[in-house]
């Protein structure tokens, strides 16, 4: 008698059984292709938190909750107890965002709170499928003129924002979903080795 699950993805709908093979298949595809940028794209994470300095995180709809979700796992804890973390996603001040929408315009929500806050040593990390929204853009040039550092996890049609920042991973996917999939579980990477480092 045949255990129940024994038979993979039995009884599940195609659309699922497709999505969910898409996604796996993305992260093992990233893993043979760009682990050693996963691995420098983590120790930037750390080395930043361990120099004392503060990582940005923005992005738009999807990415700018991955921003958030992000930012929480710094701040708070992600796997282990140890010193909080300087983490701020530039997505979540609805009187900032609001503000300076209203008096700037909305592509430079980000780049005005980098102004603000951002210091040289500090890391800026963009979130974008497309790598074409004007926001994110503003925010990379504030940060390269306050001398941050910038890393991004962008989709297969961000080939050209790749290329204005220091590091960036590039998910091999024209998918929305697919992309900020991978982007979460490269996120929770990063966060995980930025904690294992602060507990040295």
């Amino acid at each position: 008698m045949k255990r129940a699950g024994s038979a993979v993805g039995s009884g599940v709908a195609s659309s699922i059984r497709r999505g969910l093979e898409e996604s796996a298949g993305l992260l093992l595809e990233l893993l043979a292709r760009d682990g050693a940028r996963i691995e420098r794209m983590a120790k930037l994470f750390g080395s930043t938190l361990a120099r004392g300095r503060t990582i940005f995180f923005c992005g738009n709809g999807g990415s700018a909750a991955e921003a958030q979700h992000l930012a929480a796992e710094l701040v708070g804890r992600f796997v282990r107890e140890r010193r909080a973390l300087p983490a701020v996603a530039l997505t979540t001040d609805s009187s900032i965002l609001t503000s300076v929408g209203n008096d700037y315009g909305f592509a430079r929500i980000f780049s005005r709170q980098i102004e603000a806050l951002g210091r040289r040593g500090d890391l800026l990390v963009v979130l974008t499928t497309s790598g074409k929204s004007p926001n994110v853009l503003a925010a990379v040039r504030a940060a390269r003129a306050r001398g941050l550092r910038v890393a991004g996890l962008t989709g297969a049609r961000g080939a050209a924002f790749a290329r204005r920042c220091d590091l960036c991973i590039v998910v091999p996917s024209r998918s929305t979903p697919r992309v900020q999939e991978a982007h979460l579980a490269l996120g929770h990477l990063c966060c995980e080795r930025a904690e294992e480092m602060a507990r040295r």
